[in-house]
């Protein structure tokens, strides 16, 4: 009896764990972004807030879109919105990131962002999770000296 109760909840356990992959769950999430390291520019220090928001189409893949900002110097100087696709690989808690985003910076200079990323889901309990993550966002205008790698960390709920 013993052993049936435990696989019982075992198998509970398991099913409940993969739930927040499946099709319809709704994500929202917040991240802290900082450490940037500019490509080839020196940059000031900034910190940025990232809200995102989500959709699983499919078993794995999220859809999100996000609004941010980054404020450099007690100065609001960079906002941006995107869209990007995720993919959750269940094993590891790993997940790969790509997406486009539109960012105006406040001396009158816009750019469209390749946004490839990597990140982990360190889950607190079934709807709650902390994603740190490493990103790069690629500039189509001005590769050279607008591209940055970057650290967040950010806190996901899974609904």
């Amino acid at each position: 009896m013993k052993k049936l109760l435990t696989a019982m909840l075992l198998a509970m356990a398991a099913v409940s764990a993969n739930a927040q992959f499946e099709k319809g769950t709704k994500y929202v999430g917040a991240s802290f972004t900082g450490l940037n390291m500019s490509v080839s520019d020196k940059r000031d220090f900034a910190l940025g807030i990232n809200l995102q928001g989500g959709y699983f189409l499919s078993r794995d893949w999220m859809a999100e879109g996000l609004f941010g900002f980054n404020c450099s110097k007690q100065d609001l100087d960079r906002l941006l919105i995107g869209a990007k696709m995720r993919y959750y690989t269940r094993e590891n808690g790993l997940f790969y990131a790509a997406g486009l985003q539109y960012v105006h910076e406040k001396k009158n200079f816009n750019d469209l962002q390749l946004t490839p990323e990597l990140g982990y889901c360190f889950y607190m309990n079934h709807y709650v999770s902390i994603e740190p993550a490493l990103y790069l966002d690629m500039s189509l205008t001005d590769t050279a000296h607008k591209s940055e790698l970057g650290v967040k960390v950010g806190i996901g709920i899974y609904f």
